[in-house]
């Protein structure tokens, strides 16, 4: 029971971390690099929501409620990261992020349903030989939401040394790396199979 947790929850927290995963961790980037260290708590309701959609997602693929369209998919999690990395571009330096909360929570939650659906293959591959596919989704979604906190921790903990050591401002800094963000992005969304 104990080693089924533990191999669920391992799977969940390398999803996220595994540098072949990056555009998990490109989302993670750009949805944290907006917030300071006093913004914990909305932080950690934004990505306790995009833990949400991911287990929301993944359990209605595996119990067959949706099909899932795999090019598609991997056309919209770039266009997700694209999305946001342009919305901290045009934003910087305003007071957008705190007015705007609900609407960035449920566009959160939903780009959540999206990647969830691109982690499917790997997911099924992992409940594969498990009794109760709803436990081990919990499990996985557990690890999930351990690694992006981890992530988020490191984008933020970069954010104040660049912030008050190298003294960039905010908006500055919230440009330049979300613009970063963007070149990675790109070439994702211009190689992608759906126009193949």
């Amino acid at each position: 029971m104990i080693d089924n947790f533990l191999s669920n929850f391992q799977n969940g927290v390398f999803h996220v971390m595994h540098l072949n995963a990056y555009d998990h961790i490109l989302f993670l980037i750009v949805l944290a690099i907006p917030y300071l260290f006093k913004d914990w708590k909305r932080v950690f309701f934004l990505v306790t929501v995009f833990t949400l959609g991911h287990c929301v997602s993944l359990g209605l693929t595996t119990y067959g409620i949706i099909k899932v369209n795999v090019n598609l998919v991997e056309f919209l999690i770039p266009l997700t990261i694209l999305v946001v990395a342009l919305f901290n571009v045009f934003t910087a330096g305003k007071k957008s992020h705190g007015k705007t909360i609900g609407l960035l929570f449920f566009v959160t939650l939903f780009f959540g349903l999206i990647h969830g659906l691109g982690f499917l293959s790997n997911f099924q591959g992992m409940i594969s030989n498990s009794e109760n596919k709803f436990i081990a989704l919990l499990e996985i979604g557990l690890g999930i939401e351990v690694g992006q906190l981890v992530v988020v921790f490191i984008v933020m903990f970069l954010s104040f040394l660049c912030q008050t050591i190298f003294r960039f401002s905010k908006r500055d800094w919230v440009m330049v790396i979300s613009a970063v963000v963007v070149g990675f992005v790109l070439p994702m969304l211009i190689h992608s199979d759906l126009f193949k």
